[in-house]
């Protein structure tokens, strides 16, 4: 299967509008200075700097693919992400390295747990979050081909399930189940991929779906879902304020609809460091832990 970094290279090659962008963040990229050369550009520990750069090669029709470590792309850089490049819609695209418990190790300064709710703030702002490595290199061409700029929750993990391929803005739907529906994005993917196959050894109908988009929202997999499953379940690394569970309960409210939906994320509380694996268990977001706090929900 085709990398990230080498789906950039193939992509920046094809089409000399393409730059990339890193401040002194180069493991997606290590490789390609000496592929592109002055179309690599390394700001240093600048992201401001870096997302006001590229900004300006925007307006002057490049597309600047820009990398940082989420919490600093999103958080540090945010006034000239929004001002710089929201307000002039440019086709900026942002590549967010360990976002939410990727960031396993880290303390809170470096979780990006609230990145969701910040970026898709933004007017114009497309906001994704692949599941996995596969989907990932699947998503990625019809990001970039958008005319508006993007956040995009890089995850390089194996791959655990073969992916559909990408419409834009679309969910992929996993499964159906009357008991109740899993919506879930990124990395908490594979771990709700698990979780569901324990419900279901215990004689439970449930329905799994890999958001993949955050921004625009596939409103219509959700209407889909109404008197067809007990109740919807939002399982996320991020912030229950701001995150899948607000963008869920905002557009039913919109909508008029009424289905149960309950969530499962960080409840204004940021995360144990730790080894990946022991940030999961402890938390309770392995597929054990997701299971033990859905019986806690109440199924409908």
């Amino acid at each position: 299967m085709i990398t990230y970094e080498e789906l950039l290279k193939e992509t920046a090659l094809a089409d000399e509008r393409f730059v990339v962008m890193t401040a002194e963040n180069r493991a997606l990229v290590r490789n390609l200075p000496q592929v592109l050369g002055d179309r690599f550009i390394d700001t240093g520990i600048t992201e401001q700097t870096m997302l006001g750069a590229a900004a300006g090669l925007a307006l002057r029709g490049r597309i600047p693919v820009v990398h940082a470590l989420s919490a600093f792309l999103t958080m540090r850089a945010f006034e000239f992400t929004r001002t710089s490049v929201g307000i002039a819609n440019l086709p900026v695209k942002m590549s967010s390295f360990i976002p939410g418990v990727l960031s396993d190790g880290n303390g809170p300064t470096h979780q990006a747990i609230e990145d969701v709710s910040i970026m898709r703030g933004i007017p114009g702002m497309e906001v994704f979050a692949p599941a996995d490595a596969e989907d990932l290199v699947q998503m990625l061409p019809t990001i970039w081909a958008s005319p508006n700029p993007s956040y995009v929750r890089i995850s390089t993990m194996p791959a655990a399930y073969k992916h559909a391929p990408y419409e834009a803005g679309k969910a992929e739907v996993i499964s159906k189940g009357k008991d109740l529906t899993i919506l879930t994005y990124g990395f908490m993917f594979e771990q709700s991929l698990h979780a569901k196959a324990l419900l279901e050894a215990e004689g439970l109908e449930v329905g799994l779906i890999n958001m993949r988009s955050l921004k625009p929202l596939d409103e219509q997999a959700i209407r889909d879902l109404i008197g067809k499953t007990n109740q919807l379940i939002t399982i996320e690394d991020h912030f229950i304020t701001g995150g899948l569970f607000s963008i869920v309960a905002e557009f039913l409210v919109r909508a008029g609809l009424q289905i149960p939906v309950s969530p499962i994320g960080f409840d204004s509380k940021w995360f144990k460091p730790g080894r990946l694996p022991e940030v999961l268990a402890y938390e309770k977001l392995d597929p054990a832990g997701l299971v033990e706090q859905i019986k806690t929900l109440k199924l409908n």
